[in-house]
This record gives C-alpha cells, structure tokens and sequence, in this order.
C-alpha cells in the first residue's frame, strides 16, 4: 500500500474524491509509478502529478486508470466529469485575483467600485447556477433509476409481452453487446465487473453485461434490455446448473467468474 501525501486543502471536495478514487485504483493494482505509465500511455510524472492534486488529469488517463484498476469506467467518467468544472472554476477565480495582491489600493477609485460589485456578483451568480445544475442532473439520475426499478419490478409480475425496461423517453432500451476475449476473460463492452450481485427487479449496464454473457453461453435470457426479469433468472439458474454452481438464480462472483471465463457452457 502506498503511502501518499496529503493532498492539497484547497482542492474542491469533488476533486478530493477522484483523486482518492485514483489512489485506490493504483494501489489496488500494485502497479509502481513507471509501470503504470507503461500502461496506460501517460507519463510517470504525468501521474505523480496527478496523483498529487497537481494537476487534474485528462479523462484518457482517467479511462485508462478505470480499465487497470478493473473499475467501471462510466462511473469514474462521470465523477471526472464533475471534478473538471471544479477545477475550471477555480483556474477562473484564480484568473480573476491580482498577480500581486501587495500593490492593489485598499480604496480602488470611486467609479470602480461598482463595476467590481457587479463582477462579483456575477461570478459567484455563475459558479452558484452551476452547482445547482449539476445537483438537479445528479438527483434527477437517482430519481429515474429508482422509478425504472420500480417500473421493472411491477412489469415482472404482469402479464405483458413489452420489454421490461425503459428509457428517460419512454423508448425500449436494447444494448448492443460488444464481446472480447482479454486475459483468458469475456467482456461484451458494458461493464467490467466480477463481483457485483444481480438478481431480480435491477436495471443496469451491469445486467445488460451478464445478459450477453449469458447469451454467449447458449442460455439466451431474452432481449438485451438491462433488466433482471423472469427470463434473465431463468437464464442465469440454467447457466449454473449447466456448470455445476448453486443453483440460486443469482448473478454472484463465482456466476461472474464462469460467465467471464473462456470454456463457460
């Protein structure tokens, strides 16, 4: 386990949070400085920096930093993404402030005074609006997730021959599975995850992942529509059965492991 410097106070607390995230990945990897370079095509003091708080790195790095870590890389984009409008915040408020503080008037002129309210005003009217924009679109994804879980588990219980998910329009959603071998495991484009459980009424990238992989297995569970319905638990007990598992109808870690090994019936 690295032992890391503190990281710097002023960083935004979002900031904070995705450079942890980035620790832990690295540390999780075992990866040294200069192998992790060698890995993801970014320099090893390009890292250090960024790792360090420094600098804040780019989303390639930041992708290639989930793929190592065997993390999800839409998850850790999205924090990315909201960590770099703190960041443009802040360069622009340092922008804004004097080179040399010791040479500004403490009584600017009469007729400044009111442009710099103005300006202040603005600039914190802006930073204000924009953290509340991105407040809405986080809770409005948390909102949609649970109503789409809910939908899904009302759908499961009737009789119905529409697909089981929907999306933010009310479109069906079907996934496109994108399968790879890498390092003797299959992925299908959609999530990395060896781990996570899945079983009846979640909605997900993660579900729609383990419904190519059953589909890959010969034991198709229905459309790739990232629900776990009927069909999908039915698929997943016929998988188990078929490789010798406990039978539970729940996607666990060693349902994760056959799915993604090479010779899964």
């Amino acid at each position: 386990m690295s032992r890391w410097k503190e990281l710097p106070a002023e960083l935004h607390p979002h900031i904070h949070q995705l450079i942890v995230r980035l620790r832990r990945l690295k540390d999780r990897s075992e990866l040294s400085t200069r192998q992790l370079a060698a890995k993801t095509g970014y320099s090893a003091k390009s890292w250090q920096r960024y790792l360090n708080g420094r600098s804040l790195p780019p989303r390639e790095a930041v992708e290639a930093m989930a793929r190592v870590g065997g993390d999800d890389p839409p998850r850790l984009l999205v924090m990315h993404e909201i960590a770099a409008q703190r960041w443009a915040e802040g360069r622009a408020v340092a922008a804004d402030a004097p080179e040399n503080p010791s040479a500004t008037p403490a009584h600017p002129p009469a007729e400044q005074q009111p442009f710099r309210r103005h300006l202040r005003a603005a600039v914190t009217a802006g930073v204000l609006v924009t953290a509340l924009s991105v407040s809405a679109a986080l809770l409005l994804a948390v909102r949609l997730t649970d109503a789409r879980a809910q939908l899904a588990h009302e759908r499961s219980d009737a009789v119905t021959t529409a697909p089981a998910t929907v999306s933010e329009s009310l479109v069906p959603v079907i996934y496109t599975c994108r399968l790879e071998q890498r390092d003797g495991r299959w992925y299908a484009g959609l999530s990395r995850t060896t781990d996570l459980l899945l079983s009846n009424t979640q909605v997900g990238l993660e579900v729609a992942e383990a419904q190519c992989l059953l589909h890959r297995a010969g034991t198709a569970p229905g459309d790739i529509d990232g629900v776990f319905g009927p069909k999908t638990r039915r698929a997943v007990e016929r998988m188990q059965k078929q490789n010798g598992l406990i039978v539970n109808g729940v996607i666990d870690p060693p349902t994760w492991q056959a799915l993604r090994s090479a010779d899964a019936k």
